[in-house]
């Protein structure tokens, strides 16, 4: 009963804690007209700043329109409102997925906030923000983005008014702490000769000028939106893919991580992969549960409550589960599959690290030594601290 005692006060401090930093950032952004942007590493609940926002300000006869990526982040949304005491005023809160949001044209609400803000200032979302109107905007992120282009046009949309990364979260006790252990793999001898082709074909490539843009530009290119050596793009584009498809699909991450999985028979597991092919195959090697965007509604909902419920202890994903989803105890975390962005990396380490936790998460990342991909791991996790090499 004692130790109940001081783990509920010890909670308790920690959530005053988290309490005071986000309305510190909700005062910040008020201080500047109300509009801006709250960078915060993932476990900070940007989530609740955002109703936060709108329950505070939200008055009788106007709307507010809340913006998320995925109709999964609709529902915890909802959820969210209910829980932090503004059932209320759902009735006045529209909560739309940027899919559907850009083609809205001539409306006005009140307040707008921007769930995953990353995700929904890509060209053709711009649009929402050009041909509609707001009386405030707060948009949420767990870190600034990397490309020049989408940097700048945030930064112009809503500057900057609270950040905050995942390690200073750590420190200040908002989140639990973690340990990133990355663990080289070899390519077989097959993959090794595909690799080879596939990266002969980037070295000779004429776009090879390094960075995020190259990539985008040949897009650009082969979508006939900008002039340019089709041959050339196409050449740059498959290269990159092909080099990306070997490192991903390597079979000795899975051998990995089934070694992984008997050092932690007790846990429950998140791997993590670059493809959804290859998350149905962890899935089948490991004997686990695969949640990607192909599986439907009804499908994610289930997988996500049997995993709850132990009744499997491991749940292989893609993408799907990096954006705002809260997975109980989870403390062991696989990364099999990844690129050169922070974001994502951020994003992963932080659906293992909650409040609740009392024990340090673990994330084990697999890369293929010698390649690219530990170029793209090395340049993912510069932000992050507590990182040993195997």
């Amino acid at each position: 009963m004692q130790m109940y005692m001081k783990t509920s006060q010890m909670l308790a401090h920690k959530n005053e804690i988290k309490d005071k930093e986000q309305r510190k950032a909700l005062n910040l952004w008020a201080s500047k007209g109300y509009i801006g942007s709250i960078i915060a590493g993932t476990g900070f609940g940007k989530s609740r700043c955002g109703v936060l926002a709108i329950g505070k300000l939200l008055k009788e006869g106007e709307q507010a329109l809340v913006l998320v990526p995925t109709t999964q982040l609709q529902d915890q949304f909802r959820e969210e409102f209910i829980k932090w005491g503004y059932e209320d005023i759902l009735p006045q809160v529209e909560i739309i997925c940027y899919q559907t949001a850009y083609k809205f044209s001539d409306t006005h609400y009140a307040i707008v906030v921007c769930d995953e803000i990353h995700l929904g200032i890509s060209p053709e979302y711009r649009k929402f923000f050009e041909n509609n109107t707001y009386g405030k905007l707060l948009c949420m992120t767990a870190t600034t983005p990397e490309e020049d282009e989408y940097r700048a046009y945030l930064t112009n949309l809503a500057p900057t008014r609270y950040k905050i990364t995942l390690d200073e979260c750590v420190a200040l006790g908002l989140v639990a702490d973690y340990e990133i252990i990355c663990i080289p793999v070899s390519l077989t001898d097959e993959e090794q000769v595909a690799y080879k082709k596939a990266n002969n074909l980037f070295v000779h490539s004429k776009y090879r000028l390094g960075g995020f843009d190259a990539f985008n530009q040949a897009k650009l290119i082969l979508a006939n939106k900008v002039q340019g050596d089709k041959g050339a793009a196409t050449m740059f584009y498959k290269a990159i893919r092909d080099r990306k498809e070997v490192v991903q699909h390597t079979s000795s991450k899975i051998i990995k991580s089934k070694e992984l999985l008997k050092k932690h028979k007790k846990d429950k597991v998140l791997v993590f992969s670059g493809t959804n092919a290859f998350t149905d195959a962890m899935a089948e090697e490991l004997k686990g549960l695969s949640y990607h965007s192909k599986k439907s509604k009804k499908q994610r909902e289930q997988i996500l409550e049997d995993f709850k419920d132990s009744k499997n202890r491991v749940l292989c994903s893609t993408k799907a589960l990096n954006q705002g989803f809260n997975v109980p105890d989870a403390s062991v975390g696989i990364i099999a599959g990844l690129d050169s962005k922070a974001l994502p990396m951020i994003q992963r380490v932080g659906r293992l690290l909650r409040l609740n936790k009392d024990k340090i998460g673990v994330i084990y990342i697999l890369y293929v030594k010698d390649s690219q991909e530990e170029k793209w791991l090395k340049n993912a996790i510069k932000s992050l601290n507590n990182i040993k090499w195997v």
